[in-house]
């Protein structure tokens, strides 16, 4: 497998960091990433090597704001900025690799950003795969608590608004304390703007779900309580029955590619793919 990072201009000139990791044969297949919320493309190692291992090329970029990529840490002025970016991406990404398709593989924020560039962007992936994908919040929230929140998006749009605990990304000890001691995870207060901007997007989902054009699989654990599988579900319900697959894996947290049970999400993910292929 060869690594290979560099920059790319996304959407107003900001400078997103990149990385592929090419097989050592000619690629089969095209994998993007998309990373989730306060996180980075650099935390998927064990997916990429599932995936280059099969002949897949995968490539990756920071969203704005995160990892190495620039911008004010974990805040999200756009969304539409967001799904721009990815956007350009695959095109810069199926440019390089002509002929072949791409599957994008969405997580958690990234899930959101993804679903959202598929349904808006039709023609730029074969298919999509989303992995707790926060396309919905809890329909209880305050309505009181709503406004605030949009208020405080206005005035003063970068004071934070809520935390990620650590240890619900997975119930891997290994996994939490690598993720705390990573310099490039962002662990302070989500910015108002940007919760704001992903109930937005959750919306803007919710009302064009049933219209995606590409096979997808959501892969989802029934333990998540960062993205709660309860408020998602009515989502993945809209999705097209016919090209969806739904895999629930019972017990499981956040981030299912790095829990302790991580082989059987990768089983189905490839298996899924080999379908699709």
């Amino acid at each position: 497998m060869r690594h290979e990072t560099g920059t790319f201009a996304g959407q107003g000139g900001v400078r997103l960091f990149t990385q592929s990791w090419l097989p050592d044969s000619e690629p089969t297949g095209v994998v993007v990433l998309a990373h989730g919320l306060a996180e980075h493309s650099g935390r998927y190692g064990q997916l990429v090597q599932r995936l280059t291992a099969r002949g897949l090329a995968v490539h990756a970029l920071d969203h704005r704001g995160h990892g190495r990529s620039d911008g004010r840490r974990a805040y999200v002025g756009s969304v539409d900025a967001v799904v721009a970016d990815l956007a350009a991406w695959l095109r810069t990404t199926r440019a390089r690799h002509a002929g072949l398709r791409i599957t994008l593989i969405g997580h958690s924020f990234g899930g959101a950003v993804a679903l959202l560039c598929a349904l808006e962007h039709p023609g730029l992936v074969e298919r999509l795969v989303l992995s707790a994908a926060a396309v919905a919040t809890d329909p209880n929230i305050s309505v009181l608590r709503l406004l605030l929140g949009r208020v405080l998006s206005k005035v003063a749009p970068t004071v934070g608004v809520l935390t990620l605990p650590a240890k619900a990304v997975s119930r891997d000890p290994e996994v939490v304390a690598a993720y705390e001691r990573d310099p490039l995870v962002y662990r302070g207060s989500i910015p108002a703007r940007t919760a704001v901007e992903l109930l937005a997007a959750m919306d803007r989902i919710g009302a064009r779900a049933a219209t995606l054009s590409v096979p997808a699989l959501v892969l989802h654990g029934s333990a998540d309580t960062l993205v709660p599988l309860r408020f998602v579900q009515p989502i993945y319900a809209r999705l097209p029955a016919a090209t969806t697959r739904v895999c629930l894996y019972d017990g499981l947290a956040h981030e299912i590619f790095n829990e302790p049970e991580r082989a059987l999400v990768f089983r189905d993910l490839c298996a899924w793919l080999d379908v699709q292929s």
